[in-house]
């Protein structure tokens, strides 16, 4: 049984409501190459105002849709986010649309990785501190090679 994506993210939001930790497979490659389409679990729990910061990675709603992504700017109540395999599209929505925070990333192998922890952030850091341009070449490359 398909489950439609309207569906499948109201129970989320459901669960997320009621402190629940909720686990979704990563789909689509606006998160590479820190997270990997159909082998990394994104793991989620409700976002406090704290969680709201730039750099978090978050769920929210956008345009009718659910997207994670990463914060990129925050002025006041809008919000800019950006996927990390994204140079140049970028998205901008409000607080209010913010729905989860992602607490850890379940890697294919079962290993999970804290978002606070030094591995993440030190991964997170060095793969944004790179110009577009170089990220740009090492998605390129990476595409090429993988395909």
């Amino acid at each position: 049984m398909k489950l439609s994506n309207e569906l499948f993210f109201a129970q989320v939001e459901s669960l997320l409501s009621t402190g629940e930790e909720v686990e979704i497979l990563v789909k689509g490659h606006s998160m590479t190459p820190l997270m990997l389409s159909g082998k990394d679990v994104a793991i989620l729990r409700s976002a406090t105002d704290a969680d709201i910061k730039v750099g978090a990675v978050v769920l929210f709603r956008y345009r009718g849709a659910h997207v994670l992504h990463r914060i990129e700017k925050i002025e006041g109540d809008r919000i800019t986010f950006a996927g990390d395999g994204n140079y140049k599209i970028k998205e901008v929505a409000t607080r209010q649309d913010i729905v989860a925070v992602m607490v850890a990333v379940k890697r294919s192998s079962g290993r999970r990785v804290e978002c606070s922890g030094k591995s993440w952030r030190w991964q997170s850091r060095a793969w944004l501190t790179l110009p577009a341009f170089a990220r740009r070449v090492i998605l390129g490359i990476r595409r090429r090679l993988i395909a």
